[in-house]
């Protein structure tokens, strides 16, 4: 059989491009912004994860220019040979302060962190413990490692320690969480987790993506959160969210980031994070140790769109992240629901299966600290004139 038959017969796309719904790979033609320039005209952006509204600062934006001008333009190698510099070392030291860990490890992606912490970590007679809605790099994680990864119902910490049973006593236990699940806004239960992990000797690893800058009390993350940050071995995370650039980092114990840095093969054979990658997250990071308030008004603006759309009757995923997940249910009616928001200038994401169950359809729609009131009222007014148009304004609200 010919290698691209799966490829030519592939179909889905050009079908949802016939209709005129196809949502995907509009264009950016300013700064990522609450208010953005997208495709000849200005969308209200609640379809992105910039949370802190640092992307688009000019303190983020000069770092970047600076630290450009000063180390060019890349590293032209990998962090093991000769690509790391003077900021990845500023930044791992301030970070793993930041997180309350002793060191930090990081690498050019966030996707290329959970793949290179897990597939470094986990061995071949170890067993992994993951969430059914963990991210996909987590899966891609420990399909890379040479353990066994067994999957636990959403936030189904009796399943998790059903299965955790079965795991035989002399094998090394990874359980594997989101801080905050990326669709739904779902908060994991780490207090409950962490009692898990302490009963069975495993080790813990939380991935932060969409939690650092949002939970605690300077924005640390879910361990901070719940003030449990000693219990938690392994804190991952991106920049590519609060903290305004691009890459990824883990928290850790000085031994376990040692090991990473001399086993780890994503982080060995890759090139190292831009300079200019670099200091712009390590001013987003300063920024927001500054400038905490970020956090609780991000908390206020994530409420209040909660308030617009509840007065409208609008059914959501119930959630105290700034992440708000619309209920659409069908597929077609999703994509065109999302065509009709981007039509009435607001920008949303489809979420769709296998992200979602068949007929559990979602808009997902996220919130930036710097949202002003009169964007968010007039985002929630189009959501409602384009939700009854579909006949999804629940009236039992």
């Amino acid at each position: 059989m010919d290698l691209f038959k799966k490829c030519n017969d592939f179909k889905i796309v050009s079908e949802i491009k016939s209709k005129g719904i196809y949502p995907y790979f509009h264009t950016l033609e300013s700064k990522q912004d609450t208010v953005v320039n997208m495709e000849g005209s200005q969308k209200i952006m609640i379809g992105s994860n910039n949370y802190l509204g640092l992307t688009s600062d000019e303190r983020v934006i000069e770092a970047c220019v600076k630290a450009t001008r000063e180390f060019g333009t890349g590293c032209s190698g990998s962090r093991f040979l000769n690509g790391t510099t003077t900021l990845h070392l500023t930044l791992e030291k301030e970070l793993a302060d930041f997180l309350g860990k002793e060191d930090c490890v990081t690498m050019s992606t966030g996707f290329q962190t959970n793949i290179g912490v897990i597939s470094a970590i986990v061995g071949r007679n170890d067993f992994i413990l993951c969430d059914k809605e963990n991210h996909a790099s987590i899966y891609d994680g420990c399909k890379l490692s040479y353990g066994k990864m067994i999957r636990f119902n959403h936030l189904d910490y009796y399943d998790l320690e059903e299965k955790i049973k079965l795991v035989p006593k002399e094998s090394g236990i990874l359980i594997v969480t989101d801080g905050i699940f990326s669709m739904t806004g779902d908060i994991c239960d780490l207090p409950r987790l962490v009692e898990i992990k302490k009963k069975y000797g495993a080790r813990l690893m939380v991935d932060d993506a969409h939690s650092l800058g949002v939970l605690g009390k300077t924005g640390a993350g879910t361990a901070e959160y719940f003030g449990l940050t000693n219990e938690v071995d392994l804190i991952y995370g991106t920049f590519s969210k609060s903290l305004a650039s691009m890459g990824g980092y883990c928290g850790c114990s000085h031994e376990v980031a040692e090991y990473i840095r001399h086993n780890s093969r994503p982080f060995i054979f890759s090139a190292s994070i831009t300079p200019g990658c670099l200091a712009s997250t390590l001013e987003a990071l300063r920024i927001i140790k500054r400038e905490p308030e970020r956090i609780r008004h991000l908390s206020e603006v994530a409420d209040y769109m909660r308030e617009l759309l509840r007065s409208r009757n609008i059914k959501f995923a119930d959630s105290k992240a700034p992440i708000i997940a619309l209920f659409t249910y069908e597929q077609d009616i999703t994509l065109m629901v999302c065509k009709r928001l981007f039509e009435e200038g607001v920008y949303a994401n489809p979420v769709l299966p296998p992200a979602t169950p068949p007929g559990q359809c979602l808009v997902r729609t996220t919130y930036t600290a710097t949202h002003k009131k009169e964007e968010l009222e007039k985002a929630a007014d189009i959501i409602a004139k384009v939700f009854e148009e579909f006949d999804l304004i629940d009236k039992n609200i």
